[in-house]
């Protein structure tokens, strides 16, 4: 943060240096030359007054010109040339000071219609004073940038670290902790900030203090209730029947596993991300298989489990058991024909060697284009249940850090993407549905 608003100020002082600095030398550069050749023009018409107080009262010049003093008048490196008529017709020239055969700078004055003077210089002093020009102007540009750069780095440290600070505290916030942080920085827009952030941590602490007990307390009279089922079904085990206790020890069997389930739901919505571990997708799934077996039989349908054994994904085995379990059940409720249930490892995405896919699909119509764009939404149902079960699923997906969605709408294909490392945060995990 700090470095950008370094940059980005440097770049904005050093930009107005050069669009202010290269215009005023190249103005101070053809200043000094106008200066320069106004002076020559002042020096010329000195020489031509003292050229007319030696012209006689008939005008022109009867004898020679004094160049003794038209010399006083010229610079030391500066040459004059003076060309005037005399009374018999002629033209004569007079030449004061050095000879320069490439003067850089060359001014003309009119005597008359013949006379001409034309004073000549080499340039240094002009040429010194232009380096001095714009050695000034490259010291003001350099003194200008220096503060210039002086302050954006203040201003950066000023700012930069504040918001980093700021921002900071928000990841900790998502990370669950929920300390307030008195700090403030005297910026009274990110102080507002902070303030806001206080008072989201107050109510966020207690909104998951509210529903964690609550959660606790469904789960208990959940698990009470199951196992008053329990006890019922082990008095039917005692049946003379053998089918009613084959039946029996079957619900019992399925009891077990509900209140199994129960448990590892409550223990990682408590949990702060430590229950996920390294497993197996295959062998994790393959008890949700199982267990789903038996309604798919009864229906007259086939549930099968394919896949790399291989593949793992870094995740908490009982948030993926529940979201495929529910795919499972709405493939059931819903779909037709086989339900495939695939791990395989995406290819085609930039995110491919570090997910995890496990696909839900079945021979069934699929989801309409309407319902589509909503399956996902809580309380949202196209088929007369609660609108609950997608949207949990969903849910139980991205708490691990990955992505449930609907690849292909007919027939439906449902995505669950799963990091399989987990020192990276993947987002957008999936490839465009196909």
């Amino acid at each position: 943060m700090r470095r950008r608003i370094l940059l980005s100020t440097t770049a904005v002082v050093g930009f107005t240096t050069i669009v202010l600095g290269v215009p005023l030398t190249v103005t101070a550069w053809l200043w000094i030359e106008a200066l320069a050749r106004a002076n020559m023009q002042g020096q010329l018409q000195r020489v031509a007054s003292e050229i007319a107080v030696q012209e006689s009262a008939q005008g022109g010049v009867l004898r020679e010109i004094d160049a003794t003093k038209l010399g006083l008048l010229v610079p030391n490196d500066a040459s004059l040339l003076v060309r005037y008529p005399t009374p018999d017709g002629a033209v004569h020239r007079l030449e004061v000071g050095p000879h320069l055969t490439d003067p850089t700078f060359v001014e003309k004055y009119e005597l008359g219609d013949e006379g001409t003077l034309t004073l000549s210089s080499d340039g240094e002093k002009v040429n010194q004073i232009r380096a001095q020009a714009v050695a000034g102007i490259g010291l003001a540009v350099l003194v200008t940038f220096s503060a210039g750069t002086l302050v954006a780095a203040i201003t950066a440290r000023r700012l930069g670290d504040p918001l980093q600070e700021v921002a900071d505290r928000a990841a900790r916030l998502t990370r669950g902790d929920f300390r307030p942080d008195p700090t403030r920085h005297g910026i009274s827009e990110l102080d507002r900030v902070s303030d806001v952030l206080d008072a989201a941590t107050v109510e966020i602490a207690h909104q998951l203090q509210r529903e964690r007990s609550l959660v606790a307390d469904v789960s208990h009279q959940l698990r009470s209730r199951l196992t008053a089922v329990r006890l019922r079904l082990d008095e039917l085990a005692s049946h003379p029947d053998p089918e009613v206790v084959t039946e029996a020890e079957e619900a019992m069997s399925q009891v077990d596993r509900l209140t199994d389930s129960v448990d590892d739901l409550v223990r990682a919505a408590r949990s702060d991300g430590s229950s996920k571990k390294f497993i197996p997708v295959v062998e994790e799934l393959s008890a949700v298989v199982e267990e789903w077996q038996r309604p798919y039989a009864d229906a007259g349908r086939e549930l099968v489990l394919t896949g790399d054994h291989s593949l793992r994904a870094y995740v908490t085995g009982s948030r993926l058991r529940e979201a495929v379990s529910v795919l499972v059940d709405n493939a059931l409720a819903h779909g037709g024909g086989t339900c495939r249930v695939s791990v395989i490892q995406p290819r085609g995405s930039h995110d491919a060697e570090r997910t995890v896919c496990v696909e839900v699909t079945d021979d069934g119509t699929g989801v309409s284009d309407g319902l589509a764009p909503h399956i996902f939404e809580r309380g949202f149902s196209g088929g007369g249940s609660t609108g609950v079960g997608l949207a949990l699923a969903r849910a139980l997906v991205e708490a691990d850090g990955g992505r449930l969605e609907l690849r292909r709408r007919r027939p439906a294909v449902f995505g669950v993407f799963l990091l399989s490392k987990p020192e990276k945060v993947a987002r957008g995990l999936s490839p465009e549905p196909r």
